[in-house]
């Protein structure tokens, strides 16, 4: 237990790295669309590195022939999925602190039950009591920031995030659906749904479309090379080795418990982040209100995830 323990925790806080380094891009002037669309760029090498040393040059092929014949809808998929939800994450780091970010992220726990009845599943009452604790404690962090920041700028920073934490379960609910035969979506090759890599490698690539439509009407500048380098660590740290840890640390729990523990550590992100703008990016801890709020959430965050696994 404890080492799965600190297993979930380590992915917890590379996990982090992504609020904090997309926050300290923003302070320095950098574009939110290439801290959104570099990351893609880069897990896309990333990707095909670690399938062509694992599983071979055909089977990169073979992987490629399959998105061209289901292209509409991993574009479909990895647009929301990714491409949406990465956008809206970038674009509010430019109104709010990381760890703000971070704590409102947690909604996507919530916003999941609600794309799971759109797909016709149900729930206990107790899901939706947990929720709204959750729910409690991410709008109490946000009203911490009303003294410091304008309510226009609040609510580009809020939104923003509330929108993504639909977009991913979405895009990641239509894969789903399509791996457990969904009679409107199109049937998958089940070898590339079931390598994990390779199902993001398919979103991935699904992304880009969206990425070049938001260039032509965003036009940013170019990205520096702090910037870029900025962005390698979080495809590095966020993409590769805090989801590697985690699925790691799920693989290794051999029951429901154990499954609730490291789901929970997940939780650890909220308190990373925000250690880390203060040790990092000189940032102010926050007042009373936002560290209730934050407690609040975790607590919720914990009562939801042994509940679902109990």
């Amino acid at each position: 237990m404890i080492r799965i323990m600190l297993l979930g925790l380590l992915a917890g806080l590379f996990f982090s790295t992504t609020f904090i380094l997309n926050r300290s891009m923003s302070l320095e002037g950098g574009h939110w669309f290439w801290s959104a669309s570099l990351r893609y760029g880069y897990m896309f090498v990333f990707l095909v590195f670690c399938l062509m040393a694992s599983k071979g040059r055909e089977y990169c092929f073979q992987l490629m022939r399959e998105f061209i014949r289901h292209w509409q809808f991993w574009v479909l998929s990895g647009s929301i999925g990714f491409g949406g939800f990465y956008a809206l994450i970038c674009f509010a780091a430019d109104f709010s602190p990381g760890w703000v970010v971070a704590t409102t992220w947690q909604l996507t726990i919530i916003a999941s039950l609600f794309v799971l009845l759109l797909f016709g599943r149900r729930f206990s009452p107790k899901i939706w009591l947990f929720s709204s604790v959750v729910f409690c404690g991410v709008l109490l962090v946000n009203v911490s920031q009303i003294e410091t920041t304008r309510l226009s700028e609040l609510l580009l920073g809020a939104l923003p995030v509330l929108a993504a934490a639909f977009c991913y379960p979405l895009g990641n609910q239509l894969v789903w659906e399509a791996q457990n035969g969904h009679k409107r979506l199109p049937l998958i090759d089940a070898q590339f749904l079931e390598n994990g890599f390779a199902k993001v490698l398919l979103l991935t690539t699904g992304s880009f479309p969206f990425w070049l439509v938001l260039f032509a009407v965003v036009t940013p500048a170019s990205p520096s090379g702090g910037q870029l380098f900025s962005v390698a660590l979080v495809a590095l740290f966020s993409g590769v080795i805090a989801t590697t840890l985690f699925l790691n640390a799920r693989h290794l729990a051999d029951n429901a418990s154990k499954l609730a523990a490291v789901d929970a550590t997940q939780s650890s992100e909220v308190l990373f982040a925000l250690a880390g703008e203060i040790l990092i990016l000189g940032s102010g801890f926050p007042n009373s209100l936002g560290f209730i709020g934050i407690l609040i959430t975790v607590v919720g965050l914990i009562a939801f995830v042994r509940h679902d696994h109990s």
